[in-house]
């Protein structure tokens, strides 16, 4: 499959980046220091601003998917910045008619219990409270699309490097708990469920989260 990934030389992006090339996909990696990464057979590496509506849309035609990965972590203003990105994302993916959108999405607009969301309980941390807000305002946009094909995978409330375990399991609206009383998912995991989604999908104009 010939994708589209934004973000691809971050956390996740990376990860994501990794698992599609490892199933053959052709990738084209829209990142905003493309010398950071080196282009290859299956890697085409381009330098994008997400905030440049014009550019970012001749840039996404002719792909049979785009996944988003893009973060506005580095950014002053993590949430103006993000949602502003967001919005162009959507634009550019309806502008490109590409198929298919994946979205990167935050474990924050998920439930903890019916009608509260884990942004909205009274322990979330206030140095993440910016780029989650940013998620479930984009979760919000695109439930919002009367016309795109979308998808956002959400992970559990922790996400960090670990091991591909191919063992996981998927949910919908509400926060996964593990075993071990805790909400986790590695990011290698993370990419094979979002992998998983864009060869066979399952969640087509919905939200879905994967956890242990």
């Amino acid at each position: 499959m010939n994708i589209a990934l934004i973000g691809a030389s971050g956390f996740i992006g990376s990860a994501l980046l990794k698992e599609a090339l490892s199933r053959q996909h052709q990738v084209t990696a829209l990142v905003s220091r493309p010398e950071k990464m080196s282009a290859s057979a299956q890697l085409t590496v381009k330098a994008t601003d997400v905030q440049n509506l014009a550019q970012l849309s001749e840039q996404l035609h002719g792909f049979d998917a785009i996944i988003t990965a893009f973060s506005g972590h580095a950014n002053g203003d993590v949430l103006g910045y993000y949602v502003s990105g967001v919005k162009n994302i959507i634009q550019a993916t309806k502008n490109a008619q590409a198929k298919r959108l994946l979205v990167v999405g935050g474990a924050g607009s998920l439930e903890v219990a019916p009608g509260l969301q884990v942004i909205d309980t009274p322990d979330f941390p206030e140095a993440y409270r910016a780029s989650a807000e940013g998620a479930r305002q984009a979760l919000n946009l695109l439930r919002a699309e009367a016309e795109l094909n979308w998808t956002m995978l959400s992970p559990s409330a922790m996400i960090a490097p670990g091991q591909r375990t191919n063992q996981f399991r998927l949910g919908t609206d509400q926060l996964l708990i593990a075993a071990d009383g805790k909400s986790h998912i590695s990011v290698e995991d993370y990419a094979v469920a979002m992998i998983n989604e864009l060869g066979r999908p399952a969640h087509t104009r919905q939200r879905f989260t994967v956890g242990y």
